[in-house]
């Protein structure tokens, strides 16, 4: 049986940068191995499978490895999908997850996603993730799956090389590295390491700003920001 998959490059306007997710819409009920099998088939940072419920769609993201909480950018391509080829007629969409229902809204030509925000707390990082990612952090905060590191600059993350491989031996966490913007265009920017489940860099995470959004808006005082993630693409 065919089934459609189709390639996004979502928080972009242009091709072949931003950062790409495969949108999946098996016509049957398909077991976890399936979905594992095509999404390290698809070989992307994630794969989403989207199934017509009730109330909306089901939505389950994939690594290459495993299966994800939370993902933005795959859920921004879902909803990009679901709009653009007509599958949904009205502005807004429920998605049900294992993060809760998520809401994606059509703003004129933009797509607004209401995400969850993640708690943070006050953490201790294992020396053997800081050397391997190569940094001086100033702070430092723990959510359930990443670390959030504060580093002295922009400079300090746009230079970022990690030994991923150590990153992997030093704990099954993944990293968000952040620091003040010295561009006024933008409040903060960040990279995204989750090398323990095939992603050694992700190029736009939103849901790493589940968590950044908190943080800055404890240091800078804001609510609103624009945010920059420093990756190639």
């Amino acid at each position: 049986m065919k089934e459609k998959i189709l390639h996004v490059d979502a928080f972009t306007k242009n091709p072949f940068t931003g950062n790409p997710a495969a949108v999946c819409f098996p016509e049957q009920d398909r077991g976890d191995d399936w979905l594992q099998s095509v999404a390290a088939e698809m070989n992307l940072s994630e794969t989403a499978f989207l199934q017509e419920t009730d109330d909306g769609y089901r939505l389950r993201w994939f690594t290459p490895t495993v299966e994800v909480d939370l993902c933005g950018h795959a859920t921004l391509a879902s909803a990009h999908v679901l709009f653009s080829e007509g599958y949904v007629t009205e502005d807004s969409i429920r998605f049900q997850t294992r993060s809760g229902v998520l809401t994606a809204m059509k703003r004129d030509e933009w797509i607004e996603l209401d995400f969850p925000t993640h708690v943070l707390e006050d953490a201790v990082p294992p020396q053997e993730l800081i050397d391997a990612l190569g940094i001086h952090p100033i702070a430092s905060r723990k959510i359930s799956f990443a670390y959030l590191l504060e580093v002295g600059s922009e400079e300090e993350v746009r230079g970022l090389a990690p030994d991923y491989r150590a990153m992997i031996e030093a704990t099954d966490q993944a990293a968000m590295v952040t620091a003040r913007s010295s561009n006024a265009d933008y409040d903060f920017v960040s990279r995204f390491f989750a090398p323990f489940v095939g992603i050694d860099e992700d190029p736009v995470t939103g849901s790493a700003h589940c968590a950044l959004g908190p943080y800055w808006m404890q240091q800078l005082g804001k609510t609103e920001f624009l945010a920059h993630q420093a990756s190639d693409r």
